[in-house]
């Protein structure tokens, strides 16, 4: 399981170090206006819903494996959201930081592009919590993917692995896009969606590795009643 799941791990730090890299070479304000200054129609409706997906969406994927009686996914997802979601909230309320929107009110020279149709939020930045649901959700499912993986093909299947690591490296962007649609409708400057997708990251391996064999009884208790 921790050479698939490697492949996972080793693309986020990987990206994770390519925005740390950004942080730390241009200042927020032109940074932000840098990753979200190439809009189009296109792109404007796209992440418009795409980031809607970390709403509703994506809770009710992770209760679909209920009808494959597979509710170690859906344990680990709701446990995970719980947990990441209580540290996320402390963060949010505790530092208390402006939204794009009211960051650039007082630099006149600074235009920033708005989507049309997107309500607008102004306080409590930091951390991103459509970014660290986009994480959470997609991390379980590379942490289950993984597990059934070592359980069911092995370590020496080959095609299996690259299969498997295909789809691991497809949920990375999936979640990456997901975080990338807050900076680019400037709900969130890049350092807030960062911050979440940490969030996301950790909390669900922390989660696995600890009640991992707690979660699958109980998925197996459930369905034995």
């Amino acid at each position: 399981m921790k050479k698939i799941l490697a492949v996972y791990s080793i693309a986020y730090f990987a990206l994770l170090a390519t925005v740390l890299g950004l942080l730390y070479f241009y200042p927020k304000l032109e940074l932000h206006l840098m990753l979200n200054s190439y809009h189009t129609g296109f792109k404007d409706t796209f992440f418009k819903y795409y980031s809607m997906l970390a709403e509703w969406p994506l809770y009710v994927l992770a209760l679909l494996p209920l009808f494959w009686k597979k509710i170690e996914m859906t344990i680990l997802f709701a446990l995970s959201e719980l947990t990441g979601g209580a540290f996320l909230q402390i963060l949010k309320h505790t530092f208390s930081f402006d939204r794009p929107v009211s960051a650039f009110e007082n630099y006149n020279d600074m235009m920033l592009p708005l989507v049309q149709g997107v309500d607008m939020h102004h306080g409590n930045s930091f951390p991103s919590g459509h970014a660290s649901t986009f994480f959470v959700f997609c991390t379980c499912c590379a942490l289950i993917l993984a597990y059934n993986y070592q359980k069911k093909a092995g370590e020496d299947d080959r095609k299996q692995w690259i299969l498997c690591s295909l789809l691991l490296l497809l949920l990375l962007v999936f979640a990456a896009l997901g975080a990338y649609s807050r900076i680019y409708l400037s709900q969130h400057f890049l350092s807030d969606v960062c911050m979440g997708s940490i969030i996301g990251f950790i909390t669900p391996c922390l989660v696995f590795y600890f009640g991992k064999n707690k979660i699958l009884e109980l998925s197996k208790r459930i369905y034995r009643k």
